[in-house]
């Protein structure tokens, strides 16, 4: 007789907090070589997907609008971001990665990703998809989780 659901899924969820710690201290390295705090992080990692608001900044990062201001106008002064004009909208300014923004945070995070590619390997595009559906409904739970916390 082979292994329980329930054992399977133990086993996963261990695998995954331990998966999320290693995630987490490889960023606190990447803040300490950079001098960037959590916050900065994930406002650079949002924009890595393209240029966002401070209104979507300050909700990806779960800071208040001047604090959001703040850490934009830090990133800014060190290079990593910059504010440009909204290319729909002119009256609206979003905030973008630079080049050395991204020169930066890809000489530290690049090595990672390439090497990370490497287990998948030998998985089919049906048995990748899957695993994005997976991480998908992981991230829709979270976020909502996040969102009853924030309400109290």
């Amino acid at each position: 007789m082979g292994r329980s659901r329930q054992a399977a899924l133990a086993d996963l969820g261990v695998a995954m907090q331990r998966y999320q710690r290693t995630v987490q201290s490889f960023d606190d390295a990447v803040g300490r070589i950079l001098g960037l705090g959590p916050a900065d992080l994930r406002c650079l990692d949002v924009l890595t997907e393209g240029a966002r608001s401070a209104g979507e900044l300050a909700t990806a990062t779960g800071l208040r609008p001047a604090a959001t201001t703040a850490l934009i106008d830090r990133l800014a002064e060190r290079g990593f971001v910059r504010r440009v004009p909204d290319a729909a909208d002119r009256r609206r300014v979003l905030v973008e990665m630079t080049d050395e923004g991204y020169r930066r945070t890809g000489a530290l995070y690049g090595p990672m990703i390439e090497e990370a590619g490497r287990p998948l390997e030998g998985f089919t595009v049906t048995e990748i998809e899957r695993m994005r559906a997976l991480l998908d409904g992981f991230t829709e739970v979270t976020e909502r989780h996040a969102r009853g916390l924030a309400q109290g």
